[in-house]
């Protein structure tokens, strides 16, 4: 890789860490506003020790007529993730005196909008600890879908060329078109967040508590300001507040752009929309009918709690209301499916992304009439684009790797001494990006502390890897990448 080209990847990642270092003033605030300036030193230390690290990647200055290439593309995506994920657990390192290994997992987790967490006693903890691991998921989520519509599709990875639009085109051309797209999905992300936070307040939570959960199910990671999650609020309305919000953020960001710029049938045309809201409804109504039975509930406490479980498991997000694990084997295993699915493709959410599926099915149809009529030429369309053999290629590549990383990942943590119950869903559930597993060390009323720093590694490798889309990161692990 060229000097220039390490420079301007360097200038970069520069920025990142400016932009995280500015970030941590946000939790310093926050403990003067409670009065808990014993943690502030720490805080103050970590952002600067972030900010010069940053201001010196950026001091060289940007390069002159450099321009990143796709196999660029893939080496910073990677690097910026990881770098931004390394300087984030320093506050968590110097304040609650844990591990490195127990800060970048929980760093990683916040990043990648996962949700696992290595951290109890949520209730009685600092609030600047609290509200940073909010703000990590809240970064992450923003970053995701601005790599997402701009990176992916220019990248061709998971078949997220479907997807490309203007924004993902990296020429002068369309340069201030792309800035635009980015300016309304950043402004439409920031408004989710104060309109989430303002009703979860009037639903019940404190501002704190509120400002903290909206960050949170926007961003579908899951990290909550109790132990208990979304259980320690009994009220409905800030349940369904929390279904809401999940929901919003699952679905395409681009798509509430079209809807601003007056295309107001934007969200409900896209197959992914209302393949992902059929499939919640249809669960919905159908998982409920099944528990009530079980648990003699009333029928609107019983769809109440069943639609906040499953959209947090189906969008990735990872609240939990009850333990939903013991409910019987097979609502353990339904839950176990419905982590895999994900939302839409350019939203916050996690898993294999439901257009997959869609497109599998349309494979799957497609097969069997040329079965039925071999002689016929039967077009194979998705959302209005066609599926050439590239895209095709590249959705079952992904899906085979992503369900070979889980596989593989799982397998190790078996040699760590896990039950493969543990050791499967934790896998699982990382990559995911859905947060807890099963069982009853990381299911929904554990966490994933007790478990060996080996096992922490793999895991926080897993979250990477399910986040930036498997392809990206597992390109440079090629000998072909790194030849000149």
């Amino acid at each position: 890789m060229a000097l220039p080209t390490l420079r301007m990847i360097g200038f970069i990642l520069g920025i990142f860490l400016i932009t995280l270092a500015i970030g941590m003033v946000v939790p310093m605030l926050t403990l003067l506003v409670y009065d808990r300036s014993d943690d502030l030193h720490s805080f103050l230390w970590a952002s600067l020790i972030t900010f010069a690290t940053g201001l010196m990647l950026v001091l060289p200055g940007r390069p002159d007529n450099v321009q990143l290439r796709p196999r660029d593309m893939y080496f910073l995506t990677t690097c910026s993730w990881l770098t931004v994920c390394c300087f984030a657990a320093l506050p968590l390192f110097f304040i609650q005196h844990i591990s490195y290994t127990d800060a970048f997992f929980e760093s990683m987790s916040g990043v990648t909008a996962t949700g696992s967490t290595v951290l109890s006693g949520l209730d009685s903890m600092s609030p600047g600890i609290l509200i940073w691991r909010s703000l990590l998921h809240w970064l992450g989520g923003i970053g995701f879908i601005g790599m997402a519509v701009a990176i992916l599709p220019l990248l061709r990875v998971g078949g997220m060329r479907l997807f490309q639009t203007e924004s993902s085109d990296w020429s002068e051309k369309v340069m201030p078109r792309s800035h635009m797209v980015a300016k309304y999905i950043l402004v439409i992300y920031l408004g989710f967040t104060l309109v989430g936070s303002l009703a979860f307040w009037l639903a019940g939570m404190s501002l704190f508590d509120a400002v903290n959960h909206a960050m949170s199910a926007i961003s579908t990671g899951g990290f909550s300001t109790s132990d208990l999650s979304l259980a320690k609020w009994q009220q409905p309305a800030v349940h369904w507040v929390a279904v809401v919000l999940m929901i919003l953020g699952s679905l395409p960001f681009t798509l509430y752009v079209s809807t601003l710029r007056g295309n107001r049938r934007a969200l409900w045309k896209d197959h992914q929309v209302r393949g992902l809201i059929g499939l919640l409804v249809f669960t919905w109504i159908g998982f409920s009918l099944w528990y009530q039975m079980r648990s003699g509930l009333g029928w609107m406490d019983t769809f109440r709690i069943v639609a906040l479980n499953v959209t947090s498991v189906v969008t990735t997000t990872g609240f939990a209301l009850g333990d939903y694990t013991l409910w019987g084997s097979f609502s353990i295993m339904l839950f176990f499916y419905l982590g895999f699915i994900g939302g839409c493709s350019g939203s916050t959410a996690g898993g294999l992304k439901i257009f997959r599926f869609q497109v599998a099915w349309v494979l799957l149809r497609a097969n069997l009439q040329q079965l039925v009529h071999p002689r016929a030429v039967i077009r194979q369309q998705y959302n209005g684009h066609n599926l050439d053999d590239e895209i095709v290629r590249s959705i079952i590549t992904f899906s085979f790797f992503f369900t070979i990383t889980i596989a593989v990942i799982a397998l190790g943590l078996t040699l760590t001494g896990l039950d493969w119950i543990t050791a499967l869903t934790g896998a699982a559930s990382t990559v995911c990006g859905v947060g807890p597993g099963m069982g009853h060390i990381i299911g929904p009323a554990g966490n994933f502390s007790s478990l060996p720093d080996a096992a922490k590694w793999m895991l926080s490798f897993g979250m990477l890897l399910g986040r930036l889309e498997i392809i990206t990161v597992l390109v440079l692990l090629t000998p072909a990448f790194w030849r000149h």
